[in-house]
């Protein structure tokens, strides 16, 4: 008995071996690939979104912009053709979500400095006081990479506009032009310009799905 399990030993690891790997296959073959929603003002809370795209239930982009980054460099979209980017709104002087948003969209730069792939905006809610200068000192108390992250500021009705009817991710102040209340969101935007996720940019486990989502989404592209 002892010489028959000595003379099959090798081709019984060998069957074991392989056994292993096509059990792995076949795993893999059946476990769904995760794929990211596509975003539409539709599947947005209406408080978020302005009520001339509240009911658009395909096909909504980000829509074209021209804005001013912390160097006095013009911004469009453009600049973000063929990249992944997470984008955000904020201003210089809040001193509530502000500072915990900018710090994680930090770690997010320090995460994927060398990643030529995934870019990111932060907006200011208050381009009347977050001038070019001021914009450019909070990027560089915030250590930011300007090869990697725009600060941009602009014209208020475009910033408005941008914010409630492209990223879904403010709030209007009643009986105010052209005012609005910024969420602590993030907004994953893909290479083709369409929201793929939302995350709590105060929440440091959000921000860790974030960063998985984009190398799930850099892999689905």
């Amino acid at each position: 008995m002892l010489q028959f399990f000595s003379k099959y030993k090798y081709f019984g690891i060998v069957l074991l071996v392989l056994s292993a790997i096509i059990i792995s296959v076949m795993y893999q073959a059946l476990s769904p690939k995760k794929v990211l929603p596509v975003y539409q003002p539709d599947d947005v809370a209406t408080e978020l979104v302005d009520s001339t795209v509240q009911y658009v239930r395909k096909y909504h982009t980000i829509a074209p912009f021209s804005l001013t980054n912390q160097n006095g460099e013009t911004i469009t979209e453009a600049h973000y053709e063929g990249k992944i980017y997470v984008a955000d709104f904020f201003f210089t002087t809040c001193q509530t979500i502000c500072p915990i948003m900018t710090d994680h969209m930090a770690k997010i730069q320090k995460e994927l400095q060398n990643d030529s792939e995934v870019l990111l905006l932060s907006h200011t809610v208050t381009p009347e006081i977050d001038t070019v200068a001021q914009l450019k000192r909070y990027a560089q108390k915030k250590g930011v990479n300007d090869a990697k992250w725009n600060l941009v500021t602009g014209d208020k009705k475009q910033i408005y506009d941008l914010a409630r009817k492209s990223y879904l991710a403010a709030k209007d102040v009643p009986y105010s032009e052209y005012d609005l209340i910024h969420t602590e969101n993030f907004v994953l935007v893909d290479r083709q310009k369409r929201i793929r996720g939302f995350y709590d940019g105060t929440d440091p486990e959000a921000i860790d799905a974030l960063l998985e989502d984009i190398a799930i989404l850099k892999q689905e592209e």
